[in-house]
């Protein structure tokens, strides 16, 4: 039993042995505590007669649950497709040329890759049911990252179920608060998500500017000499696409390895649209570029447009990966990837391996696509020859919302004619510097000559019928 002494002893003790500051924390913490109780049981509340409540009760209007959406809304009004999203989509009964999609190697519509993954489908089912770290890894995953690490060269891999969640999950495992991170002003959404988990300070640079790049980079210098134990603290990080989504510009990877080892940042390469697609053997911009795997610290990639399944990996040093095995919100909180479409991924891959020719076939294609948009008289352009990511600009500028509902009626104009093409969506009020309105046509590997010749043809057609009627 403890005794009144023994209390009093205790706590002369700790008085003793306690700082002038810590005591007056500990004073102010108690006459706080005191305060807020006091207040709570002594304070003053407004009462309200039993009439007053009724009357409160009968002016109060609910907030709808959902609020009320215009009948025009595009939401209303979406077109449905059946069957397949290869190179012919089906839409509303429309067959259309299909130039929407990201399909860049047409695998989805390989039947060795299909079968293999309906084969997978009555091994494992449907889906995993749990995270990796949760009963949720099946060999397969392990062969899928085993594959991937091989291919792309590195020690490791690790596979998320998404390809949006892959490099938002990764950027946080390794940013935090206090670091620093520079990226270009165009990185997609994905990345600008994962730059918010980390809750560091970003630095935008000016799209493929090295040189506003190198500014910003001296200016930092500038600030960690005035403060050399803050930059002791303070880690930097540069964040990049090899081919940017927002632009269909492909980065420039060597000046930035050349920054990056300059002024000592980790490098984070999104290689999304790349993988697949540049490189002789398609292992993106590295190969591409021919620059040492060594100089970018984590690559990550998505596996739902060149490899035509779901998901995305990270590859590195198994130093870096395995971190996100635990750090990795994407990767420990979310179900894992379905085995039929880690078993697709694999026949991808085995498809990457076997005929590397289709990489080169796709870059042709690209190519051709880039000669035919300056026959586009209505549209200026975005994108490289070697991107099968393309973006066509309205060539008389306006207000974005007018731009925006123009290419909407020319990408349903040339719906109905038998040309898939979309206008790119964007987030206005979450999305930074929010690109300039356009069309954002895809390169399928799978396009004859004459595919191309139609679609630009629709194109034009469309076009002209629409702003003629503007």
């Amino acid at each position: 039993m403890v005794t009144t002494p023994y209390i009093i002893n205790e706590l002369y003790d700790i008085i003793q042995k306690s700082t002038a500051l810590e005591l007056t924390l500990e004073a102010l913490l108690a006459f706080g505590v005191i305060w807020i109780v006091l207040y709570k049981r002594n304070g003053k509340r407004e009462r309200r007669s039993a009439e007053q409540k009724s009357k409160l009760i009968e002016e109060w209007t609910p907030e709808p649950l959902v609020g009320s959406v215009p009948e025009n809304h595009p939401a209303l009004h979406t077109h449905v497709v059946t069957g397949k999203v290869g190179k012919v989509i089906n839409i509303d009964g429309q067959k259309c040329l299909n130039m929407a999609s990201h399909n860049y190697l047409g695998l989805l519509e390989d039947e060795n890759i299909q079968q293999a993954a309906i084969k997978s489908l009555r091994k494992y089912g449907v889906g995993s049911c749990g995270p990796r770290g949760f009963y949720g890894t099946l060999d397969v995953h392990l062969d899928l990252e085993e594959r991937l690490a091989k291919f792309m060269e590195v020690e490791e891999a690790v596979v998320y179920s998404y390809a949006f969640s892959t490099i938002a999950s990764a950027i946080p495992a390794y940013a935090k608060r206090g670091d620093v991170i520079f990226v270009d002003e165009f990185a997609n959404f994905a990345i600008q998500k994962g730059l918010d988990a980390s809750r560091s300070r970003i630095v935008f640079f000016k799209h493929n500017d090295m040189e506003d790049l190198e500014r910003l980079l001296k200016e930092q210098a500038v600030e960690d000499k005035r403060n050399p134990k803050k930059a002791a603290r303070t880690r930097r990080f540069l964040v990049v696409e090899a081919i940017y989504m927002n632009t269909g510009e492909v980065c420039p990877l060597p000046q930035l390895v050349e920054l990056r080892k300059r002024y000592k940042l980790r490098m984070f390469l999104d290689e999304s649209i790349s993988f697949g697609v540049l490189g002789q053997h398609g292992r993106g911009s590295i190969e591409h570029f021919n620059v040492d795997k060594i100089e970018v610290d984590l690559r990550s990639a998505g596996m739902e447009w060149a490899a035509g399944t779901i998901g995305g990996f990270c590859a590195g040093s198994s130093f870096i990966v395995e971190h996100q095995r635990l750090s990795g919100l994407g990767y420990c909180f979310s179900a894992s990837l379905p085995p039929l479409l880690a078993q697709a991924a694999i026949s991808a891959l085995d498809r990457f391996e076997n005929e590397p020719k289709i990489f080169a076939e796709l870059r042709t294609c690209c190519q051709k696509v880039s000669q035919k948009l300056p026959t586009l008289t209505d549209f200026t352009f975005r994108g490289d020859p070697l991107s099968p990511v393309k973006h066509l600009y309205l060539k008389k500028e306006s207000d974005p919302v007018t731009e925006k509902q123009i290419l909407d009626r020319i990408s349903q104009e040339c719906i109905k004619t038998g040309l898939a093409v979309i206008a790119a969506e964007y987030l206005e009020h979450m999305e930074k510097r929010c690109p300039r309105p356009s069309i954002r046509l895809t390169v399928n590997r799978l396009l004859t000559d004459s595919d191309i010749d139609d679609a630009f043809r629709i194109l034009r057609q469309a076009a002209a019928k629409v702003l003629s009627e503007t």
